[in-house]
């Protein structure tokens, strides 16, 4: 299969320690250049770096983004028209009106999407959604709690500090949940998004779960989701991302999306879903629960 040229948008740390080292290093991808508002930042990446973004959509088939979530949908949008295939990066937008915009954008032009949900590349993961599965489950919980909003933290960026954990690690988390669970159709959500935010998701299948989700704690805490059901209990933990293949089998996927021209199920419209669940609680939280 011949790689998937790919264009790099942003250049910031999540783009030199994972985007552009894992698209350049192939086989099934090429990284075929980078645009960033701080050019000299991607200086050591090893491909051309653009001035102006539609220079780089002329380098490539794709584009992959390492930005945060509203510069994402404002210039995902505007490669979606250029007519070129999407690498998008969890929260999909900042908001439910650029979500939207998105995946619109993507269904006109009829370009392909996928998400980098992190999580869901790892076998470890497969695995406990493999065996939720078979539980025939009826409930469970989830929590992400962490250090990374506090001051001494390298994830510590303005958009993480004015939105917190919702959208930040919540989309893994409610995505893994939706997974293991049944399609998320509705949330009630209690705290605070910059503090302990707590959400009791209701699914499809009639199963219950709960989240706990806080990014200010002292020290890191649990990340992982157990799933209850009638034959037994299944749990994963943030130790299955150690799996070395994550962002490798992403990248495969992608290509193997692209070049089959079929849709991947962690799609921008899988992550417009999982926005409308962020949406949902947030606007309860922003409102006084």
């Amino acid at each position: 299969m011949e790689p998937v040229s790919v264009g790099l948008v942003g250049a910031g740390p999540w783009a030199s320690q994972v985007h552009a080292p894992v698209l350049a290093a192939g086989p099934h991808t090429r990284l075929a250049g980078v645009w960033a508002r701080r050019p000299e930042a991607a200086a050591g990446f090893g491909v051309p770096v653009h001035e102006r973004l539609e220079d780089l959509f002329d380098t490539c088939e794709a584009v992959a983004f390492a930005v945060p979530p509203a510069v994402q949908a404002e210039l995902a949008v505007r490669a979606a028209r250029a007519g070129k295939h999407l690498l998008l990066e969890k929260p999909l937008a900042a908001d439910l009106a650029g979500a939207r915009a998105v995946v619109d954008a993507v269904r006109d032009a009829g370009v392909l999407t996928q998400m980098v949900f992190s999580w869901r590349y790892a076998d470890g993961v497969r695995d406990f959604l493999d065996l939720a599965g078979t539980l025939k489950p009826f409930g469970g919980h989830a929590a992400y709690v962490s250090n990374s909003l506090r001051p001494e933290s390298p994830f510590a960026t303005p958009w993480r500090l004015d939105r917190g954990a919702i959208l930040d690690v919540g989309p893994h988390m409610i995505d893994l949940v939706d997974a293991a669970l049944g399609k998320v159709v509705g949330v009630v959500a209690r705290g605070n998004v910059l503090g302990w935010a707590g959400l009791l998701l209701e699914h499809d299948s009639g199963a219950l779960s709960e989240m706990s989700l806080c990014l200010s704690a002292p020290v890191t805490g649990h990340a992982g989701v157990t799933v209850y059901g009638e034959h037994g209990v299944a749990a994963v933990d943030r130790s299955a991302l150690s799996d070395d293949a994550v962002f490798s089998r992403m990248a495969q996927e992608f290509a193997q999306t692209v070049r089959l021209g079929r849709a991947h199920p962690l799609d921008a419209a899988h992550g417009l879903r999982i926005q409308e669940t962020i949406h949902d609680a947030e606007t309860q939280l922003t409102k006084g629960g």
